[in-house]
């Protein structure tokens, strides 16, 4: 009996589909079949080097073809897939290679150096994408059903998580796991062979690898790979290519719609508008909506230890639920609980723990914390929501993110969102730091887009919030640091000003 492997997904798709174009990528272009005898020759030559089954190999790069083939060959292969965010550097990827210990890592050329300059990994063996995995990808391998023994409980990537509140942790994902997600993903998000997806945010990242690309090869869809989300190229290639589905972070999308060239092209082949990782500004959203009323809109979300999708607020559900994060996916058991483990009532504010199959087995190297993530038997997401009648989530903040300020917790969320309403204000993030008096003093980082000061903002949510809520510290900067899903990373935030 054959178990359901992430690389058996895509050689059971090129038979059914074997010359159907898979995946394009700069000048190449990859036929379902193609790319299936790519990856087993990949995994050969892999294999060759020494990686043998439950290693690990590390992709530290920006988008290609190479990039994905490198994930599905170590499938293939049973090694274990690191991918690394390319804008890590010094002390942080010395941090990720040295947790996952790989035994090779695969490189851009231009990044390679970036690895011989960390305090612990600068010997480590390195491939890179241009040379040894673009030569390899060349010669065409034939699958033999002897070649590998790879079962679907093995386990396929550690998935970093994003560090936005504490450092990365790299999430054990089996096989099976990512399979029954890329179900949950093909059913919720309407993924269809007829799909032609464009796909720009980063591979390494969860979303972009797990909740779109993997499911729209798994289906036998036209996929085309980005190396990055720039505007100007996105709304070339949705115009010649005709792309009917694009996935962007919020940020990308206020870019598009922003853009002076956006009214200017022909984007009516879009149909299925992707986003997560936070709420869609209500004005880009419309902008896109008046544009394009043809563009149904998808608000997905979730976290890495789950694939990375939990919810899906889907198009025809955000009229009624602008802010809402939507319903649990197929495979996704959801409820909110309150800090004891016990259920809270509907409409109450908690914490959402889940149980599914495409749930991580834990994380690497930290027993405890896994044990403290997984406590009562559901995993414990560190968001606190609200839950409605009908199951539909509304996203308050992060646990980690809650201020105690004075004794009383406040929601960062709400403070935000007060401040957001001021039209001088671009981007706003709300942290508790430290303090003698407060125990958290209440702090927010402002981005301008028009002349403001901090006594304008405080004095404005003076007068629309209790005054505990009030920040005690305003400071205007010029940008918010994001990772690459454009999650505001909090915890730098704190450290600039603890520091």
């Amino acid at each position: 009996m054959r178990t359901s492997t992430i690389a058996e997904l895509v050689r059971r798709t090129a038979g059914r589909v074997p010359d159907r174009t898979a995946v394009v990528f700069d000048d190449r272009e990859w036929t379902y079949q193609e790319l299936d005898q790519a990856v087993t020759s990949i995994a050969i030559q892999l294999q060759k080097e020494g990686v043998e089954k439950g290693d690990r190999v590390a992709a530290y790069g920006k988008n290609s073809d190479h990039y994905l083939l490198v994930y599905l060959a170590s499938a293939r292969l049973g090694a274990i897939h690191v991918p690394v965010n390319f804008q890590l550097k010094g002390r942080e990827l010395d941090y990720i290679l040295s947790d996952s210990d790989p035994t090779l890592i695969v490189s851009d050329r231009d990044l390679a150096n970036e690895i011989t300059k960390t305090d612990s990994n600068s010997g480590r063996r390195v491939l890179l994408f241009e040379e040894e995995i673009h030569e390899w990808s060349m010669n065409a391998s034939e699958w033999k059903d002897n070649l590998f023994d790879v079962e679907d409980t093995d386990v396929a990537q550690l998935l970093y998580t994003s560090g936005t509140t504490s450092a990365p942790k790299g999430a054990i994902m089996t096989h099976r796991a990512l399979v029954h997600h890329y179900v949950s993903c093909i059913q919720g998000l309407d993924i269809k062979e007829t799909d032609r997806a464009l796909h720009s945010m980063p591979l390494y990242h969860s979303a972009q690898m797990h909740v779109f690309l993997l499911p729209a090869l798994m289906v036998g869809g036209w996929n085309k790979v980005l190396q990055a989300p720039v505007p100007d190229v996105v709304l070339k290639t949705v115009e010649e290519d005709e792309i009917t589905s694009f996935f962007a972070a919020p940020t990308a999308w206020v870019s598009l719609a922003n853009h002076p060239e956006f009214t200017a092209h022909d984007l009516t082949s879009l149909k299925k508008a992707y986003y997560g990782a936070s709420i869609m500004p209500g004005p880009i959203l419309e902008r896109l909506q008046s544009h394009l009323p043809e563009l149904g809109f998808y608000n997905v979300f979730g976290q890495s230890e789950m694939g990375p999708a939990c919810t899906v607020l889907r198009p025809e559900e955000h009229e009624d639920r602008p802010g809402s994060a939507g319903r649990p996916l197929l495979f996704v058991e959801a409820k909110v609980v309150d800090t004891d483990g016990e259920d809270v009532g509907v409409g109450e504010l908690g914490e959402i723990v889940y149980r599914s199959p495409h749930l991580c087995l834990g994380y690497w190297n930290k027993p405890e914390a896994t044990e403290e993530a997984f406590k009562g038997g559901w995993f414990h997401s560190g968001d606190l929501v609200k839950m409605d009648e009908d199951g539909y989530i509304e996203v308050i903040d992060r646990v980690k993110d809650v201020i105690n300020t004075g004794g009383v917790m406040v929601a960062s969320r709400e403070i935000e969102d007060c401040i957001y309403t001021l039209p001088q204000v671009a981007e706003v993030a709300v942290v508790g730091v430290p303090d003698e008096k407060w125990i958290e003093a209440v702090t927010a980082f402002v981005v301008p887009k028009e002349p403001i000061t901090d006594e304008e903002i405080i004095q404005h949510v003076k007068n629309n919030l209790a005054s505990f809520k009030v920040p005690k510290q305003v400071e205007l900067v010029d940008e918010l640091p994001r990772n690459a899903s454009g999650k505001i990373l909090k915890r730098q935030l704190r450290e600039a000003v603890t520091r």
